[in-house]
């Protein structure tokens, strides 16, 4: 259950516990998680790696689930698992 305290807006932002929250747009979440797992930086992380980078500035509910389900989708993930 969420608490009216863990809420703010701030500079047009909902803030959720100091976290970004995204909206349910499936595009815009997959988007987020994009950013964190595809740039040069951070290419291609394990889920709880990038489990831990995207929860440090967003959220939404069932996020790990989301990321988890990114992970699996992405070949490269895949085959270097094995």
């Amino acid at each position: 259950m969420l608490k009216k305290e863990e809420w703010r807006e701030e500079n047009r932002l909902m803030l959720r516990d100091g976290k970004v929250y995204v909206l349910k747009d499936e595009k815009l979440r997959v988007e987020v998680i994009w950013l964190y797992h595809d740039t040069l930086v951070e290419r291609h992380r394990r889920q709880w790696k990038m489990t831990e980078l995207v929860t440090r500035n967003f959220w939404w509910p069932r996020i790990m689930k989301e990321v988890k389900k990114y992970i699996e989708r992405c070949d490269m993930c895949q085959r270097n698992k094995n």
